[in-house]
């Protein structure tokens, strides 16, 4: 189960994208990946239609592996690692472990 949702700010901490952070736009739970905004972005020839008048080339978002990302935390606004809280009425609260913050 992935426990990173969408609109989750994330940073990359492998790949050609290393250092780079953005806002989850989709998650795809069943390739364990994710799509950043403005990070992974790669050029794609399209041809004339509707959508693209002139063709050409365009950016797009390409996903990104889970393992390669991790959350940001909103006290330092560094990658950290998280945990998982039970609360007494059963919801679950995610906080990283360093600072104690609520994800």
């Amino acid at each position: 189960m992935l426990r990173i949702k969408r609109d989750d700010k994330v940073m990359v901490v492998a790949g050609k994208d290393k250092g780079k952070s953005g806002k989850v736009v989709k998650v795809l739970a069943a390739e364990n990946k994710l799509i950043i905004e403005n990070v992974n972005l790669v050029k794609k020839a399209v041809r004339k239609s509707d959508q693209y008048p002139n063709g050409g080339f365009i950016e797009i978002e390409k996903p990104v592996h889970l393992s390669n990302v991790m959350l940001v935390d909103a006290k330092n606004n560094k990658p950290t690692r998280f945990k998982v809280k039970l609360l007494k009425d059963g919801a679950k609260l995610r906080v990283g472990t360093k600072s104690g913050e609520t994800i």
